[in-house]
């Protein structure tokens, strides 16, 4: 950001110094030549008076003219040139000074009929004189360029430094650090900034922690209705015909399930991102969610199959995982057709990158229809008459640990799963392949 800053200030700075010392410069080379040739006209002027004075009432000038009037008013290395009427010529011509002169500035002043004046200097010291002019404009400009990039840098720290500082803030309330922060910038739009984060960060806090005790209120009712189930259905275990106690067993079975459920995801709801959470088995954690939708999906004449590497592993939450997966299965076993197969394998983004793990949940049914893909994982959109919650609810399972769901085929559906993998990528013979 601070370099940014400085950089559009700069290139400004920049653009403003060539725009005004450019047309500086030349104006200062300009002034010098001017002066120059203004001193040089002043010469001429009192060399015509002079002139003047030496005429005669019948306006001619004698052949033997006075030079000592006008010599020390040639400069030196110059050379005066005068053209007078006389009495016995038409005109005369006079030079004063040198012979010849180099690289010449000339200036000429017409008298009327008293003649006329030709005055040649070298132009060597006008240059020299236009350099140095050059030479402190261009100094000038350079300190005033160095001076405006001294207060640029201040100027971009301070709102550069104010802008990460919020930003960085904003970063730690993102990650759940609710920790009020005093600093203000004097800053006015910054620290109106930083007055709403204090107010988000209160509001955030207060929301949170309402949440986690509505969490844990739910689930303590929930475990409090499912023991007293498992209780009613533990008494049923006890009767006489053997497919009551069957039923009765699966029952509490599938309580128990559902109990362990409940307290892995209010476990996991408490704890912090997944980046650091140790791998867990992904085939391991699917089985058991292949076994329990095994039966109604033999209910409805269906098949339920799951194939993959069994030594793929992922830094997720293991619950998170199986109700994701669960929520996949469902939806497939209601609105799909057909065999549904779960399916674990590994993907690579990219050459450069690390390969994921993928799973996948395909059926053979009739797909997603092309108007509702784009909304599928909406929270409340349905089209089928449910709540419209379940894939919503999948995909911030996923997202929780780091991951991403997708629909990667419309018809028939194929729902996906990307996880970050931990273990290589290996071949049909066992071997890693190399990466």
């Amino acid at each position: 950001m601070r370099r940014r800053i400085l950089r559009s200030i700069l290139t400004v700075l920049t653009i403003t110094t060539v725009v005004l010392g450019v047309p500086l410069i030349y104006t200062a080379w300009l002034w010098v030549e001017d002066i120059t040739r203004n001193d040089l006209q002043s010469r001429l002027e009192r060399i015509a008076a002079e002139v003047i004075v030496q005429e005669h009432g019948d306006g001619m000038v004698t052949n033997q003219f006075d030079e000592r009037s006008v010599g020390p008013l040639v400069p030196a290395g110059g050379r005066l040139t005068i053209v007078y009427p006389a009495p016995k010529d038409n005109a005369s011509r006079l030079d004063i000074g040198v012979d010849r002169v180099s690289d010449p500035l000339v200036e000429s002043l017409s008298m009327g009929t008293a003649g006329s004046l030709r005055l040649e200097v070298p132009s060597g010291p006008m240059h020299v004189r236009q350099r140095q002019a050059v030479a402190v404009v261009a100094l000038a400009v350079l300190a005033s360029l160095g001076a405006a990039v001294s207060v640029a840098m201040v100027t971009a720290g301070r709102v550069a430094d104010p802008l990460r500082d919020v930003a960085a803030r904003a970063a730690r309330l993102a990650k759940g650090d609710f920790r009020p922060d005093p600093r203000r910038h004097g800053i006015s739009e910054l620290d109106r900034v930083s007055d709403v984060l204090d107010s988000a960060t209160v509001e955030i806090a207060g929301r949170l922690q309402r949440e986690h005790a509505l969490v844990a209120d739910v689930s303590h009712q929930l475990r409090s209705r499912l023991t007293a189930v498992r209780l009613r259905l533990d008494e049923l275990s006890a009767h006489t015909d053997p497919d009551v106690v069957h039923e009765a067993e699966e029952a509490m079975a599938q309580v128990d399930r559902l109990t362990e459920a409940i307290d892995d995801l209010v476990r996991a709801s408490r704890d912090e991102d997944a980046a650091d959470r140790d791998p867990v088995p992904v085939m391991a954690e699917l089985r058991g969610v292949v076994t329990e939708w095994t039966h109604p999906f033999s209910e409805a004449g269906r098949t339920l199959s799951l194939i993959g590497d069994e030594s793929l592993c992922a830094p997720i939450t293991g619950s998170r995982l199986r109700e994701a997966v669960a929520v996949l299965v469902d939806n497939a076993l209601m609105h799909g057709g057909g065999t549904c197969t779960v399916s674990v394998r590994t993907v690579r983004p990219g050459r450069d990158r690390e390969p994921l793990v993928c799973v996948e949940v395909a059926d053979e049914g009739e797909g997603v229809r092309d108007e509702l893909a784009p909304h599928i994982f909406d929270r409340g959109f349905s089209a089928g008459g449910s709540t419209g919650v379940g894939l919503a609810l999948a995909r911030a399972l996923i997202e929780a640990d780091g991951g991403r769901l997708e629909l990667q085929r419309r018809r028939p559906a194929l729902f996906a799963v990307f996880l970050g993998a931990t273990t290589p990528i290996r071949s049909a013979s066992g071997v890693p392949e190399p990466r």
